[in-house]
């Protein structure tokens, strides 16, 4: 795929869910190698992720979150979700709770338009991998900046500890 190529972005919608959550297991497996060991990321089940998805977009409008995905050619290539925040003491209402793009999609815009699709220009925070420097550039083109305020994230046996940024 070459930046030029056509994506999409829309809402999500049920049908979705498989090429959602197919995207999720590859895109960590792509983004997540140097941080997760690979026996952890082969587990990661894309039937299992698929109920999830399900879930998360019936549910989504009512629960304030909303769901996008990118695709080029009809097929999904990113998602992204948004919405209230999930901390105790949240510093923005809005939280983006996940974004991921394929890596044969980046530098297509896909990440940019999913963004821009469930955040608009709003204030917010995330947490990103404290080891993701290409994610924290991107969110740092979009006027997020690290707070300090960092925790560790518990993915089956394995630690991993994420950075908050906020806009």
């Amino acid at each position: 795929m070459t930046a030029a190529a056509r994506i999409t972005v829309r809402t999500a919608v049920e049908a979705d869910a498989p090429g959602i959550a197919d995207v999720h297991v590859q895109a960590w497996r792509q983004a997540y190698a140097h941080l997760l060991p690979a026996a952890f990321l082969s587990s990661l089940d894309p039937v299992a992720r698929t109920t999830r998805w399900r879930r998360t977009i019936a549910g989504a409008g009512a629960a304030g979150t909303s769901v996008a995905v990118a695709e080029h050619d009809g097929v999904v290539v990113g998602w992204a979700t948004a919405g209230p925040g999930r901390d105790e003491h949240s510093v923005r209402d809005v939280e983006l709770t996940g974004i991921s793009v394929l890596a044969s999609a980046y530098g297509s815009g896909a990440g940019q338009m999913l963004l821009d699709a469930v955040l608009s220009d709003a204030p917010a925070f995330l947490w990103v991998a404290d080891d993701n420097p290409r994610a924290q550039a991107f969110y740092a083109r979009n006027g997020f900046r690290r707070d300090g305020a960092t925790k560790t994230e518990h993915l089956g046996d394995n630690a991993l500890v994420a950075a908050r940024m906020v806009r």
